[in-house]
């Protein structure tokens, strides 16, 4: 008999599990990847101390303690129905139903697209997707590309390629459309990105981020924008360049470029054709729920959190008895602080099954989250301890 079910084995499933294991109950996390880790698997990057953060060292970490914790861990598994039941959950899987006291969705995130034509062209992949082929099966996703989409996660993951001998030509904006209003606008752009200021590799870049915080010096800042953009780590950042099309015969071989106003625009007479052999389409993240409105869980829209996300409080419960969310479902943030919150869910669940002492390690760990997150060189969707605030606000009068 399981105690908890789990789905979900990136950062916040793995610490649940870790959290619940380590009270003594009996758990058992499905994924249907083939590999535990989630989208720890695909990140690597160097901390302001000059240390590296290998998210497939720190995924073997919680890996290799929940094991030996006793946590089942079944990978290949997809979950495609969840249905209350009056001891608990009953969930279907591909393997088999079953039922469980407490259930924990720990389903992450995903990407949202960014189409412009001839986006379904061979050679054309979301970055997330870039990502992990990279960093994960070790395959080179080209020899020369371009992102479409600038953002806190292109810019990351551009980094990432590079590290890995691809070239990038340029990061250019989508050309403005019905989906990609915002992420082809290049104020819109720009003020996201200025909360990545104090990331830049050169202090001119960070001073000048700095200044760029007062709305007349952007637009300002946007007509003087370098034709060919500022480059950070040798990688050119073109805010007022967007991608018109994607060209190819059966595969990618250009991508169509055009100038673009401060208001984005296309310029007349701008365009010209980029020779890639790869291109990469950035849009934003959001909260993967499905399972969570399936289980019947309410909703609340929560822009600061990246979408619709299930109701839930700062200990990770949701309104139905014995569900619990944690990680990237609850809101866009980063892989520590998922696992954060997962350690938080693990102590909920420990609570919710009776288990003694729960009261002071839940707050602590609830404050913890919140520390995580203050320290986080970045966040995802501005304002997100606003969203927090929020949605806790909304479970209270729920």
């Amino acid at each position: 008999m399981t105690d908890v079910l789990i789905v979900g084995a990136g950062p916040a499933g793995l610490s649940a599990a870790i959290s619940c294991a380590e009270r003594g109950l009996k758990v058992t996390v499905v994924d249907e990847f083939m590999k535990p880790g989630g989208r720890l698997l695909g990140q690597l990057h160097q901390e302001p101390n000059g240390t590296w953060w290998n998210g497939i060292e720190e995924s073997a970490k919680l890996q290799n303690k929940a094991v030996s914790l006793g946590v089942v861990i079944k990978l290949g598994v997809s979950v495609y129905d969840i249905k209350q039941s009056a001891d608990g959950w009953i969930v279907y899987t591909s393997s088999g139903v079953q039922e469980v006291p407490a259930l924990l969705l720990a389903t992450g995130a995903a990407e949202t697209a960014a189409p412009i034509p001839g986006w379904t062209l061979p050679g054309v992949m979301s970055i997330g997707a870039a990502q992990v082929m990279t960093n994960v099966h070790r395959v080179r996703v080209g020899m020369r590309g371009i992102i479409v989409g600038i953002n806190v996660l292109s810019i990351a993951i551009a980094r990432e390629l590079q590290l890995a001998g691809i070239d990038i030509a340029a990061m250019v904006l989508p050309a403005k459309n019905i989906i990609n209003k915002d992420a082809g606008d290049p104020q819109k752009v720009m003020k996201s990105m200025l909360r990545l200021g104090h990331l830049a590799p050169s202090p001119i870049l960070r001073l000048g981020s700095s200044l760029m915080r007062y709305s007349p010096l952007q637009i300002w800042g946007l007509r003087l924008y370098p034709k060919h953009g500022f480059k950070i780590w040798g990688i050119p950042i073109q805010l007022r360049k967007a991608a018109l099309a994607i060209e190819g015969e059966e595969i990618v071989e250009s991508v169509q470029l055009a100038d673009v106003t401060p208001d984005g625009e296309i310029a007349a007479h701008s365009t010209r054709s980029v020779p890639v052999d790869f291109v990469c389409m950035a849009g934003s993240l959001y909260p993967l729920a499905e399972l969570a409105a399936v289980a019947g869980c309410p909703f609340r829209f929560v822009p600061e959190l990246g979408g619709h996300v299930p109701l839930h409080n700062a200990q990770m419960q949701t309104p139905l008895n014995g569900l619990f969310v944690a990680g990237n479902i609850t809101g866009i943030e980063s892989a520590k602080v998922a696992a954060a919150q997962g350690t938080v869910a693990g102590i909920s669940i420990a609570a919710f099954h009776k288990a003694s002492g729960t009261d002071v390690e839940l707050q602590r760990a609830v404050e913890h989250v919140w520390a995580v997150r203050e320290r986080a060189l970045i966040q995802f969707p501005p304002q997100v301890a606003e969203g927090r605030r929020h949605i806790e606000t909304m479970y209270a009068e729920a």
